[in-house]
C-alpha cells in the first residue's frame, strides 16, 4: 500500500526528480494507494500518462474523462487533478512528471513553454495512440521510462531528445491557446478553499469559514464545489477527514474512538455511520484488516 503524499493545498509532496535530471518515471497500480484511488492534487511539474493496463477515470480541474488501455494523457502545471480505476480493471500506468524548464533549453522556453503551461484552455490532452503525434509521445514516455531504469551511458542525453520530440509533437498539435483570467481566479480560489480545509480539519468547521477562504459567498463556494469535486463543501470536509482517518487507524496504538476526535468527528457514532458508508465497513474492520497484513 502506498500512501500518496500532499501537503495543505493538495499539492504532491514526491520528489519528482532523479539526482541528475529534474524529472520522475514511475508505474502506478491505482488501487495500491492507501485510499484506493490518487486523491486530489497538483503540481508544478507537467505529467505525461501512458496506460498500460485497464481503464482510468481521470478528472482534470473540473473535466472527467475515461483513459483506455493503450492511450494516455497530459496534464498541464498546477491542473488539480484525480484518479480512479474503471470497473476494477487493475490499472497500471506510466507517470512521467517533468519539470517544465527542463522540457526544452532556456532559450527556447518562452516561445515554446511558457505560452503553454500558462493557457487556461489547455488543462490536458488526451494521448490517442491511433493517431501519430500521440503514439509518438506514449512511446517516448515508455523509452524513458526504460533508460531511467537501465541507466546506460549517455541516457541523459537519450532522455532530453525524446522530451524535446515529446513537446515538438504536443505543440504541433495545432490548438489556439488562450488566457482567461476568470478561470485562472477560479483555480486559485479553489486552490485556497482546500488548503484552509487541509489545515484546519480537525477543528470545527463552517460553510462560512471555507467560503471566506476563497473570498467567495456561501453559494459560490457551494457551487464551486459542485462543479470541481461534485460534491458540497462539507461533505468534502467529511471525505477528507475519512481520508486522514485511514493512515492514523493503521497504526497499532490507536482506537477508534481516538482517531474519530483526532480527525475533527465530535460523535464516535456519526464517524462510523460516515466511514462505513464510504469505505463499506467500520472503522475497528479495517484497523483489523489492516493489522492482519503486517
Amino acid at each position: 500500500m502506498k500512501n500518496f503524499k500532499i501537503d495543505q493545498s493538495l499539492k504532491e509532496l514526491t520528489e519528482h526528480r532523479t539526482v541528475v535530471l529534474p524529472i520522475a518515471c514511475y508505474e502506478t497500480t491505482i488501487n495500491q494507494n492507501i485510499h484506493g484511488h490518487i486523491p486530489l492534487h497538483w503540481h508544478d511539474e507537467i505529467q505525461f500518462i501512458s496506460i498500460l493496463k485497464g481503464e482510468a477515470i481521470f478528472q482534470i480541474n473540473e473535466e472527467t474523462l475515461t483513459v483506455q488501455e493503450g492511450d494516455g494523457l497530459f496534464i498541464n502545471s498546477g491542473c488539480l487533478h484525480m484518479a480512479k480505476e474503471k470497473k476494477q480493471s487493475d490499472c497500471v500506468y506510466i507517470c512521467l512528471n517533468v519539470s517544465p524548464h527542463f522540457v526544452l533549453s532556456q532559450e527556447l522556453y518562452t516561445s515554446y513553454v511558457y505560452p503553454y503551461i500558462q493557457a487556461t484552455n489547455l488543462p490536458y490532452l488526451y494521448l490517442d495512440a491511433n493517431e501519430q503525434w500521440g503514439k509518438t509521445i506514449l512511446d517516448a514516455v515508455i523509452k524513458i521510462n526504460q533508460w531511467l531504469q537501465q541507466k546506460l551511458p549517455y541516457y541523459e542525453i537519450d532522455i532530453t531528445l525524446q522530451l524535446t520530440l515529446i513537446w515538438k509533437n504536443l505543440i504541433i498539435n495545432g490548438f489556439q491557446l488562450e488566457y482567461d483570467q476568470t478561470e485562472m481566479l477560479k483555480n486559485q480560489r479553489m486552490k485556497q478553499m482546500l488548503n484552509w480545509i487541509h489545515l484546519h480539519y480537525a477543528e470545527k468547521i463552517r460553510l462560512d469559514d471555507i467560503a471566506k477562504a476563497g473570498q467567495l459567498s456561501r453559494s459560490e463556494c457551494c457551487r464551486y464545489f459542485q462543479r470541481m469535486l461534485k460534491k458540497t463543501p462539507l461533505s468534502y470536509v467529511t471525505d477528507y477527514r475519512i481520508q486522514k482517518s485511514l493512515i492514523l487507524l493503521q497504526q497499532a496504538e490507536s482506537n477508534v474512538t481516538e482517531v474519530a476526535y483526532q480527525v475533527g468527528f465530535n460523535s464516535t457514532s456519526y464517524f462510523i455511520d460516515k466511514f462505513r458508508k464510504s469505505m463499506h465497513m467500520t472503522p475497528l474492520a479495517y484497523k483489523k484488516s489492516k493489522m492482519a497484513e503486517y
